[in-house]
């Protein structure tokens, strides 16, 4: 696992009010959320850095209002296997 270092300005973390600890958490579900909606990361992998089993992570989504299920046509057509060369 990689540990980052970030700098946050204390005037953020006071309005959050959030602890460190609290404040890393909803960074890392957020971008999990963000980029697992980009696509960038599946759904294992997103609650994997959430730091959440995939259950916790599907409810954490319809919590915050995100799409559960992130498709793109061309996901679908995969999902689906409709492309390739014999489709």
């Amino acid at each position: 696992m990689t540990a980052l270092t970030i700098t946050v300005p204390e005037a953020s973390m006071a309005a959050l009010r959030r602890s460190p600890v609290e404040f890393a958490q909803e960074m890392k579900l957020a971008a999990a959320m963000l980029w697992y909606q980009q696509g960038l990361l599946s759904q294992e992998r997103a609650a994997e850095l959430a730091g959440l089993n995939r259950r916790d992570f599907i409810r954490a989504l319809a919590r915050n209002g995100r799409e559960v299920f992130a498709l793109t046509d061309e996901s679908l057509a995969r999902e689906l296997g409709l492309e390739g060369p014999e489709a």
